[in-house]
């Protein structure tokens, strides 16, 4: 074998820095001005690798291209979310005492002035949940809606047909009919810890598919936190940016699966939003979409977790016993509900509700959500300092 100069010179510096048949063993390639070993040892697949100067980033468990998670949330999602359109007619008469023939012969009218009709528009966001066209998205925006339209993505208008509405979770679903349409994929929203990854996407102030992103700011929003009351969901808080137009809108993770859908803007809040779990908008959407309707398991009380300082205020202001500052106080109970007929009163403290301990009447109120009408579900009362078990059968709330 003859060597060149410059391999000779290279050849003998190898030996001196390596020494022995170990480095005998060692081949050099040349590229790109730098010089890479390769054991003659290794496998001839593995000896001739590419050189990877950046390898495509893993974040959010996403491999990509150019490292935009977010960016792959949306291509994934972003099809299936579409926009709803929403009309219903309004009448508006004269106030009564125009009705009055007294009145009308003031205003030289002598016959009473017809209804007027105004047509209400409002526009929201929703998702596909099936290829068939099963669609979900917020009550209020479709509540007692004449026409619903739905704008797919790709451009195409599909009448909507309203198969349900539940005030109480603000969940409705919508069918159109058409086939093979892009579906979401749905998360878990059970799980979820504050600082995670949220986006938002959605028809914020007519402005079809726009996306926003934050991060979960918290979960467990009460009703009653979030300013509205006359809801029974524990909302999802995101400082994802959501605005009018967004209500129904799907709220993703980092993996683009579903785990929310937007729905509430407090009033006077800056930079907060809220969303309702993806597993309570799919338990009430399956109801809702097989029988047209949702029951909301009741126990008919009023309640408020205990503290000391609530305590020896009660026992200030009212006739109520309290011996104990923690767990959920029986302020009220209302007449003929299941409570009152299971034999709860006032001033009972639950402790455990089907064996789970609680402190909190949001606490309550989530398991009694959960449960099932007319099934049997125990709680564990402290009535004056006595621990009881009552059993009680959840009724279905009452629609008025």
């Amino acid at each position: 074998m003859s060597l060149t100069f410059k391999q000779l010179i290279l050849y003998l510096t190898l030996l001196s820095i390596g020494g022995g048949a170990g480095v005998l063993g060692s081949r050099y390639l040349q590229a790109d001005d730098r010089f890479r070993e390769t054991s003659l040892t290794m496998p001839p697949q593995q000896q001739l690798l590419p050189r990877q100067e950046n390898p495509a980033p893993i974040i959010g468990g996403i491999p990509t291209n150019d490292g935009n998670f977010i960016a792959e949330a949306v291509k994934k999602v972003g099809p299936a979310v579409v926009r709803i359109d929403a009309a219903r007619r309004v009448e508006t008469r004269l106030p009564d005492v125009f009705q009055n023939p007294f009145f009308r012969g003031f205003f030289g009218n002598e016959t009473p002035a017809p209804p007027e009709e105004r047509v209400e528009r409002g526009t929201g966001s929703g998702f596909i949940l099936s290829p068939d066209g099963r669609l979900i998205t917020n009550a209020h925006v479709v509540a007692g809606a004449d026409t619903v339209k739905v704008t797919l993505k790709d451009g195409r208008s599909l009448d909507g047909r309203v198969l349900g509405v539940d005030p109480l979770t603000d969940i409705a679903v919508v069918k159109i009919q058409a086939q093979n349409l892009p579906t979401v994929r749905l998360g878990d929203s059970e799980n979820l810890v504050p600082g995670q990854w949220a986006i938002a996407i959605g028809n914020p102030l007519g402005l079809d598919n726009t996306v926003t992103v934050g991060i979960i700011s918290a979960t467990g929003r009460s009703s009653s936190q979030v300013g509205v009351p006359d809801k029974r969901v524990n909302f999802i808080q995101t400082d994802a940016a959501i605005n009018p137009g967004n209500s129904g809108g799907p709220l993703l993770n980092d993996r683009g699966e579903v785990i929310g859908i937007n729905t509430a803007i407090r009033s006077g809040a800056q930079g907060l939003g809220f969303a309702i779990p993806i597993q309570t908008a799919q338990r009430i959407a399956n109801q809702l979409f097989t029988k047209g309707r949702a029951e909301h398991p009741y126990l008919g009380i009023q309640m408020t977790g205990l503290n000391p300082a609530l305590k020896e205020q009660l026992g200030r202001d009212t006739n109520i016993k309290i011996t104990q500052d923690k767990g959920v106080l029986i302020v009220r109970v209302v007449e003929n509900s299941p409570a009152s007929k299971a034999g709860l009163l006032q001033g009972d403290i639950i402790q455990k509700i089907a064996g789970i301990p609680v402190l909190e009447a949001a606490q309550v109120q989530q398991i009694v959500e959960s449960s099932t009408v007319g099934a049997s579900l125990e709680l564990e009362v402290n009535r004056n300092g006595q621990i009881q078990k009552i059993q009680v059968q959840p009724g279905a709330f009452p629609t008025e």
